[in-house]
């Protein structure tokens, strides 16, 4: 029995330490210091496809001598913000037809495994690898068919709406809407919404009550019977974890009326029928995209991302729009100048433009083009970024206030707000950066503040992503000192 009793601690500590990695939990070399254990293969980020990187910095945000041409103070603050990865270029009309298309290609593939079109249960997974049932997700190993048969044809005519005036089959816009969740890390890791109500205050001078009740906010939506999109801002009682995962269902088409819409009295009508669609205009950036659609198109890529990285994943950052600070600092470029480029005049000792804005009263075409023109026609800044000034103004995720910066904490400064439906229509202003090929000079400066409602598409808006770095330690630390 002795015998046996020894084998059994032999194996165990065998065990233990195979687990533990060949030091176990303490080294017996360190004679019984702490050492710490080894936490696995370090992540080394790949640099994201058609992305740069922002190192981290400092930056004197604003402009601190003020002239007639700004009309208005510009709040001024010293800052520091944290490095992040950032889009070379706007979001293309190529890269947003992506998206549309996923999205029309997944309610296609929905319709197709309902039996009022034939129920095609492929088109859909409802299992997991052991025979479990799951949420119901769209199977894209199911190519769609080539030759439809007549359920099939019905389910793709469902889609598509024919115009009045000329009988051509255009796509149904209306019904393209995508849904997507956001988990609100921030908010769910505040003191004050702990589960555990004596983990709500460290103050142990005061008595905390068992019986509080703790209100959330929690943004979700809906399609009704008439299939419209509902969305709402439901205030309850805080009951656990998932009650910071927000609902969101977005309509992803671009507004390609904006051309007409955004100037009165004006012929765009050319605009309003081929930006979008016609293959020239591809690498044009997008626009009619509202503040609400771009954060959907984050939501997109990163899904998209996730769906092709293995278990590193998590360490992945989703996709954003920058914050109003990090859009200025990226703009600046690593000098920190008032414009992307290095100098105060706004074209080169040969006469040529350094971007596409508005040169004078009504001389679009000064500059070489008349409305916006294909990303990266001009050229970069010391970032790597194409078009930080004119072609398409930008939006950020930062709500847009008098206070600005000001309002702001000095290390990665953000104001956010996600305004309920029901809010005033003031309170839905969001910051917008960079100025468009209709803004004279004054407006393309890298410290000029504008903004836009977040749900009013515009000729003259678009947008790009960043993503927050999943680790800096690889990154150059010598910090970048900006005067």
């Amino acid at each position: 029995m002795k015998h046996t009793y020894i084998l059994f601690c032999a194996v165990v500590a065998l065990l233990l330490t195979a687990c533990m990695g060949s030091k176990g939990l303490t080294s017996t070399r360190s004679g019984g210091e702490v050492t710490g254990v080894g936490g696995g293969k370090a992540f080394s980020e790949p640099t994201p496809y058609g992305m740069t990187l922002v190192k981290r910095g400092y930056l004197k945000m604003g402009i601190e001598n003020q002239d007639s041409l700004w009309g208005k103070e510009t709040p001024v603050r010293e800052i520091s913000v944290d490095g992040f990865w950032m889009d070379e270029t706007e979001v293309t009309n190529s890269k947003y037809k992506q998206f549309v298309q996923w999205v029309r290609d997944s309610i296609l593939r929905t319709r197709l495994a309902d039996p009022a079109y034939g129920g095609d249960e492929s088109y859909m997974i409802t299992e997991d690898k052991e025979g479990n049932p799951i949420t119901p997700r769209v199977n894209w190993k199911k190519q769609l068919p080539r030759k439809p048969n007549e359920d099939e044809q019905r389910a793709i005519e469902s889609m598509y709406v024919t115009n009045p005036a000329t009988g051509e089959k255009l796509l149904d816009a209306a019904q393209l809407n995508y849904r997507y969740e956001i988990y609100d890390y921030t908010t769910a890791a505040l003191r004050r919404n702990r589960t555990n109500p004596n983990e709500r205050n460290l103050n142990t001078d005061i008595t905390v009550d068992p019986d509080e009740v703790v209100m959330i906010s929690k943004d979700t939506a809906y399609i009704d019977d008439d299939g419209n999109i509902v969305r709402e801002t439901i205030n309850r009682q805080l009951t656990g974890p998932w009650d910071f995962l927000n609902t969101y269902i977005v309509n992803v088409y671009p507004d390609t009326t904006c051309w007409v819409n955004d100037f009165k009295n004006s012929d765009n009508e050319i605009y309003l029928r081929n930006y979008f669609s016609n293959p020239t205009y591809n690498d044009y950036p997008v626009v009619g995209v509202t503040w609400e659609q771009a954060n959907a198109f984050c939501a997109w890529r990163t899904d998209y991302l996730l769906k092709g990285l293995g278990p590193q994943a998590r360490y992945v950052q989703r996709y954003r729009l920058p914050t109003e600070a990090e859009w200025e600092y990226a703009a600046r470029g690593k000098d920190g100048t008032e414009f992307p480029w290095n100098e105060q005049n706004t074209k080169n000792e040969d006469g040529c433009f350094y971007a596409n804005f508005k040169p004078d009263r009504g001389n679009y075409v000064m500059d070489g083009n008349l409305i916006t023109s294909r990303v990266g026609s001009y050229g970069a800044n010391s970032n790597g970024l194409f078009d930080m000034a004119g072609n398409v103004a930008e939006w950020t995720s930062t709500v847009y206030t008098e206070a600005g910066v000001s309002a702001m904490n000095d290390m990665n400064p953000q104001l956010e707000y996600k305004a309920a439906l029901e809010d005033p229509y003031r309170l839905k202003k969001k910051s917008v950066r960079g100025g468009s090929w209709k803004d004279p000079e004054s407006f393309i400066r890298s410290a000029w503040r504008s903004w836009e409602y977040q749900n009013m598409p515009r000729s003259y808006v678009g947008f790009r992503c960043v993503r927050s770095l999943a680790s800096s330690s690889n990154v150059n630390q010598k910090q970048q000192k900006r005067k």
